[in-house]
This record gives C-alpha cells, structure tokens and sequence, in this order.
C-alpha cells in the first residue's frame, strides 16, 4: 500500500479515508473516532501495513447517524443495533423516548422536591423522607398506600369500603408543585403512624357491622356449570343473571343515594349556621325533619333498619355522624386530593358539628310551633340588646387578667373561653346580618385584651343589627325571623354575663329593665326544645323564691342559682 495524499486520501487509488481525514471531514475529534471504531460502531475498512485504520466512504455518513443518536442521548449499545440493523431507527427512538420520559420525571420530581425543601426552610432530620420520595417509583409510590390500607383493614369484612380507599390510590403528577410534594410528604408520615390506621378500622368496621349486605357473585347453576342449553337451564341462566344486574343496580342506587344525602347534610348545615339558627333551637328541627326523610331510604338492606322518623333512626344517623368523625380520616382525603391535583373535598366540620348536634338536641321529631317565630318586637329586641351589652360590659370590663383562667358555670370553660364564646355570638351575628357568616368559630378572638375585643363586637354586632335590615327579614329555607336570631344573641349573652359575673364573684342581676322579657323569650323559643346531653342547655334547675329574673332565666337554662 501507498503512503497518505495531501487531502487524506490514501493514495492507493481505492479511495479510502485516514482517521485524521475522516476528523477534519466531520469535525469528530480523533480520540472519538477512535472510540467509536473501538464499540464496533464504525469499523475500519482497511489498514495501512503500519497498522492505521482506514475507513470507506461510506464512513463519513456513518459517523453522521452516531453522531446524531448519541445527540439524542441514545447509548452505544442501543446504536450499534440500529447500525447492524438488529433494530430500526424508529424502534430505537420509541424504547430511548421512554426512557427519557422516565428520566425526566425523575428529574421533575427532584426538582420539585429541592424546591420544596428551599421554600419550607427543611430541616435536616426531614431530608430522609424527602429524599425518599425522589427515589421512589410511581409503582414504589402507590405500594406505600395500597399496603397501609391492607393492612389497616386486614380481617375486616367490609369490601366496598376497603375498594373505595384501593379507587383513591394516589398518583403524583409528572412534574409537581412544591405543595404537592409536601402533601405526599405529610401523606406518607399519616399513613405510618397509628392514629390513621385505627380510625380507619373503626370506620370500616362500622361499614361492616351496620352498611348493606354486600351483593356477592351468584354461583352458576349446576345446569349451566354441567353445559347444558336446554331451554329450561337457559331461562335458568337468564334469570340468575338478571338477579344480579338487578342486585348491582340496586347498589349503585343506593350509593348515589347516599351522596346525595351528604350533600343535602352539608348544604342545609351550612344554611342553618349562615341563617344563625341554633342546633337546639326549634327552627332547626324542620332541617332534621327532611334530612331523616332523605336519608331513610339508604338504609334499606341493612341491619334493622328504621321504619320512619323517630329516636331509633336519629340515634342511628347521629352514631353514623359521630363515627365518621375522624380528624385523620378528613386529614388523609385532604392530602391525597392535594397530591393528585383533584379538587379538596368539602369540608363537613362546620355542616357536621351542627347537624350532630341538633340531633342530640331534638332525638325525636315534634311539630314544629311557629309561634315561637312570632311575637318579637324588633324594636324591644334592640332595646334588650342594648341593655344587656351595657351591663355585660361592665363584667367584662372588670376582669383581672388573673382571673381568666377561673372555672365557670359553663363545664369545662375557663373565664378566658366564655369570653372567647361572647366575642364570637356577636361576631357570628353581625356576619350573618350582613351575609357573609364567618367559619372560624374556633379561632381566637379575644387576643391580648379582652375588655376591646368583647367592646369591639359589640359595637359591630350594633351597626349590623341597625344598618342590614336583619331584624325585618327572614332567613333559611324555613324563613326563621332575623329578630328572633337577634333575641337568641340576646339570651346568649345575658346568660353567660351571669356565668361570668359567677365566676368572677360579680353581682348577678344584670339588665333588670329587660331580664324578665329575655327569659319570657327564652321560653318561648326553647320551651319546647329537649334538653340533652350535648344540648345547649341543662334540664331546669329551681330558683330561690325571689330570685331576680336573670338568676331565674340561668336557672331555666340549667344553671344552679342558688
């Protein structure tokens, strides 16, 4: 053989390439070129006696369709099957496409959870866990909830639930928000600790004790099983079929059914809190009335079921409501809609807390007195209004800091919570004057200085009462009037100013031009009320003859006067 030309050409006439002129026509360095031969991607057509390789013309072109594939980050490997044509170009591409899909949901979700950690301000005993999510398959993921669930419900008869929470299993999108990660995050913390665990075997052993006989697969007949097609086994067949359909129909009925009594709970909840009406009041047993007769029905196939309104299905239905009352429970459904992105559940802790208790206020059903709703004066429930803030006030006013942490007559109230409770009746009513009821029933409101926080409610439930219209309107689906949920605040607070003039060893007789229409009022609308345990109010307890009317209107209410 020859020695090289000028141009790289090997001068012995068959036209093959250098290395280096092979480098200097595709502006691929040497070192690769060298590489690439070496991985069998580009072998040499050729060598010199001294031993260099020479390539063809083909080689050029060849290179370009390496150099193109490892662009796209396909491996070696893969492209020296594409080149000895064990697999296409597009079969390659498909199998790489996937891979980088994976890769860079991996990607994302590092990212999102490096995010995350830089935005929550992570400490480092958090770091495991979160770095645990990067490295975890979807597969990986899914596992963690499907065997928490398992083994929460293990030898618990209760397929349906059990299928409900397998439905729910969450997947983390491809690339999540910082809040999502969290989510999982906190998901994953709930679902190894126990508190989770046993709520959810509470409910599902409720599901199972007391929920419909789940409709179990009918077996073939013999006939069928034995193959049999005589008009007989196929009429047969067909009916047991039928059976079935009808059975699953049933279900599904039954379960759309019972979503639309929770919605119906939680709708008419909300109204009966946005309208200001009492649980124990006897404006809410119209609302207890129509949800007993919308949820009687789901309770067909179950065990005993009710036959109608009465204790047997409000007890049942208040069980059902305070069983299903599982903060973790609400947790979990909250974080796992947060995780996949489907919108939050509503919230059932406003709706829920006073329909559980306007059943225990009202365990059995009464007609309804509506002359409970009339014969209220607006204009002298003003007047009381005025006259029991002004002398409750003044107990307010003289509470020492020392003694808010005080027992009332209130159980298990301190002086600092009935103050708390004070704040909140006239917050709560001037936002439902004004149309906007406030939810936060369980912040605080009284902050550092009581004396202006409960002088500043006042003094917005007064413009309220004054500028909305509230005591000449009507409100609910019940059209409960606005000047009696206004004479409700008024027996509220006359009330707990005598709890707090108890506690603080102040004199008890407040409001004297208006306490004695106030428990006139207070009998009139509660009169007729059950007092229960979880109730509002105590049974009646005696007054000493000649108490004032406020000790006698504490004492109607269930306090002790005396």
């Amino acid at each position: 053989m020859g020695a090289p030309t000028v141009d790289g050409m090997y001068e012995d006439g068959t036209g093959l390439l250098t290395i280096g002129a092979l480098a200097r026509l595709t502006g691929i360095p040497v070192k690769t070129i060298r590489n690439w031969s070496d991985q069998d991607l580009l072998p040499p057509a050729a060598r010199t006696p001294a031993g260099y390789r020479l390539y063809g013309a083909d080689a050029p072109a060849r290179l370009e369709i390496v150099r193109s594939l490892r662009d796209l980050g396909i491996g070696l490997a893969a492209i020296r099957s594409v080149l000895h044509r064990e697999s296409t170009i597009a079969e390659t591409a498909a199998q790489w496409a996937d891979a980088l899909d994976a890769q860079i949901r991996t990607l994302q979700l590092q990212r999102a959870v490096l995010r995350s950690v830089a935005t929550r301000g992570s400490a480092a005993e958090e770091l495991p866990s979160m770095t645990e999510l990067a490295r975890l398959s979807d597969q990986e993921r899914r596992r963690i909830i499907t065997d928490f669930v398992e083994d929460a419900l293990d030898g618990v008869h209760a397929p349906a639930y059990r299928s409900g929470l397998l439905a729910a299993v969450p997947d983390l999108p491809d690339d999540p928000t910082p809040e999502q990660v969290d989510a999982w995050t906190a998901l994953t913390a709930l679902v190894r600790g126990p508190e989770l665990r046993a709520a959810l075997r509470r409910l599902a052993e409720y599901s199972a004790r007391t929920g419909p006989a789940a409709s179990e697969p009918r077996a073939a007949s013999g006939a069928h099983t034995a193959g049999e097609t005589t008009p007989a086994a196929q009429e047969q067949v067909a009916q047991e079929q039928a059976a079935q359909e009808q059975a699953e129909h049933e279900q599904a009925a039954q379960e759309q059914a019972a979503v639309r009594v929770a919605e119906l709970m939680r709708l008419r909840g909300e109204e009966a809190v946005t309208a200001g009406i009492a649980p124990d009041s006897p404006a809410a047993e119209p609302f207890i009335a129509e949800l007993i007769a919308a949820w009687l029905p789901t309770q067909a196939g179950t065990p005993d079921p009710p036959d109608g309104d009465g204790p047997q299905a409000r007890g049942r239905l208040l069980e059902q409501l305070e069983t299903a009352a599982e903060p973790a429970v609400e947790r979990y459904w909250q974080l796992l809609c947060t995780v996949t992105g489907r919108p939050a559940p509503p919230r059932w802790d406003l709706a829920g807390t006073w329909t559980a208790a306007a059943l225990r206020a009202h365990p059995r059903p009464y007609e309804l007195d509506r002359s409970a709703f009339d014969g209220t004066d607006p204009d002298r429930v003003m007047h009381a209004y005025e006259q029991v803030i002004r002398d409750v006030s003044a107990v307010v006013a003289a509470v020492r800091p020392e003694d808010l942490g005080l027992p009332t007559p209130c159980a298990g109230w301190s002086v600092r919570q009935l103050l708390d409770h004070m704040v909140w009746e006239n917050l709560m009513a001037a936002s439902v004057a004004e149309d906007a009821p406030r939810t936060d029933h369980t912040a605080d409101h009284l902050g550092d200085d009581h004396r202006a926080a409960f002088e500043d409610s006042a003094r917005a439930a007064l413009a309220a009462f004054t500028h909305s219209g509230m005591l000449r309107r009507t409100y609910g689906p019940y059209d409960a009037p606005g000047a009696m949920l206004v004479q409700q605040v008024v027996v509220e607070l006359l009330a707990h100013g005598w709890d707090l003039a108890r506690a603080t060893g102040a004199p008890t007789g407040l409001a004297p031009t208006v306490a004695e229409e106030t428990l006139a009022a207070a009998r009139r609308i509660y009169g007729a009320a059950p007092r229960t345990e979880g109730g509002s109010f105590a049974p009646e307890r005696p007054a000493p003859p000649g108490a004032h009317a406020t000790d006698r209107l504490a004492a109607f209410l269930g306090r002790d006067p005396a």
